[in-house]
């Protein structure tokens, strides 16, 4: 388990994932040591880590089946290691469900990343995905056609439920300082089996049904399932699942819950939840000051289920009913990184949620600030599928021996354009 990087002086906040990387002023030279700074039961998830830059270009969805290169979806269907990052400010409509590859990961630190429209993301049967630093919202279900999942396969697919990451039968997955909200069913759901998530630093509003753990009370490879969910901020017009967890080991450390509607934490099918760390603040209804819903059983059955709260701060007359057995030995499994009191909760959270529109300035893809990530100098190479290499297809994936980038016309819409696209979580925030 991670807790504070070595050598990093005054830095550390005591938020462990932002210590490890940030605490070093030239963190873009080196922008995939951020694979390095996992906590939690996502902690082995790698991305895109020794693989190749592929820069983002074009934020087109035009095409499912053969899309173009420079595209985000030409970048997550690849086969290979891909580290993706983005040559500007970008708003990405998808007109269909956003299906990975394994072994990938996207960082949208120094752009203003947003990802809405039709399905959304989908991690089906994959492992190894980073998701940093990305604005994912106002996404609505989609389907009922052939979509690509690879440069070799594309299939029917039938209409998606329209969350906003969709986890299904994976592993090793890590969703870090992204910020959601407005989604037709789920925010971010893991079900059929996934197991090895850390869900860290990010910021949920806006939304009824936030999270869903698990497929159904009677699945049972959803038993091991082991997930992480730390350091984000619950927080304007949330309703219910901040998560609602059907079996497996829930470890929720160090967030902040702010005014849920109906309840944060529920469950069915006997979860093991372990609660430490965390600040829940209650809403004024005098109906749901509870933190916790077991959901279809009796009390008789939901007793037995390990659920215990260690450390947490509540507020505003907000209650967490525990469960089960106190014991520690009970909890191992559903344990996953050392929490902080609750009473740095402001100080662990102040940076939840996509970074660079709360002052968090973070240095754009240049070749200048990126050139030792890549290798140093060198030459750019061809990602291989199309049948027109031309030059500016070539542009788009970057060897480890190379790097060359970008345009001035980029460089100057990204200098232009960052307030505009800050403007939906501003926004958002207000309302």
């Amino acid at each position: 388990m991670l807790s504070y990087p070595a050598g990093a002086g005054a830095c550390p906040t005591g938020n462990p994932t932002d210590d490890c990387w940030r605490c070093d002023p030239n963190w873009q030279l080196n922008r995939q040591r951020l694979a390095d700074c996992t906590i939690g039961f996502g902690q082995n998830a790698v991305g895109g880590k020794g693989g190749r830059f592929y820069v983002v270009t074009d934020s087109s969805d035009d095409d499912v089946v053969n899309p173009r290169p420079g595209t985000l979806r030409h970048a997550v269907i690849q086969d290979e290691p891909l580290w993706i990052v983005f040559s500007a400010n970008m708003v990405i409509r998808l007109s269909q469900e956003l299906i990975f590859n394994s072994h990938k990961t996207l960082d949208g630190r120094g752009s203003a990343v947003h990802i809405t429209g039709g399905g959304c993301i989908t991690l089906q049967y994959i492992s190894n995905v980073i998701i940093h630093n990305i604005h994912i919202h106002h996404c609505y279900p989609s389907g009922n056609t052939d979509i690509r999942s690879s440069p070799t396969h594309y299939g029917w697919r039938t209409e998606s439920d329209g969350d906003g990451i969709s986890i299904f039968g994976s592993s090793d997955i890590w969703i870090d300082h992204c910020s959601f909200s407005h989604f037709t069913d789920g925010l971010i759901d893991a079900v059929m089996g996934s197991t090895g998530i850390t869900i860290s630093n990010s910021y949920f509003s806006h939304h009824n049904k936030v999270m869903l753990l698990g497929h159904s009370d009677d699945y049972s490879p959803d038993s091991g399932m082991q997930v992480t969910i730390a350091f984000n901020r619950f927080g304007k017009k949330l309703v219910q699942r901040m998560p609602r967890c059907r079996r497996g080991y829930i470890h929720v450390v160090n967030n902040d819950f702010t005014k849920w509607e109906m309840y944060a934490i529920g469950g069915s099918g006997s979860p093991t939840i372990n609660s430490q760390g965390n600040r829940y603040i209650a809403p004024v209804d005098s109906d749901s000051k509870e933190v916790t819903k077991r959901l279809e059983a009796a009390e008789g059955e939901w007793k037995g289920w390990n659920w215990r709260s260690q450390g947490d701060v509540l507020v505003n007359g907000a209650f967490f009913v525990e469960s089960g057995e106190s014991l520690g030995v009970k909890y191992e499994k559903a344990y996953s990184v050392e929490p902080r009191s609750a009473t740095f909760i402001d100080q662990i959270t102040m940076n939840a949620g996509v970074l660079g529109c709360r002052s968090n300035k973070l240095s754009k893809w240049t070749e200048s600030n990126n050139a030792a990530a890549a290798g140093g100098g060198g030459i750019l190479e061809s990602s291989g599928d199309d049948e027109d290499n031309s030059d500016d297809d070539d542009d788009r994936i970057w060897s480890n021996n190379g790097a060359s980038f970008p345009s001035h016309t980029s460089i100057l819409f990204s200098l232009v354009f960052p307030l505009l696209l800050c403007l939906p979580y501003a926004y958002y925030e207000s309302i």
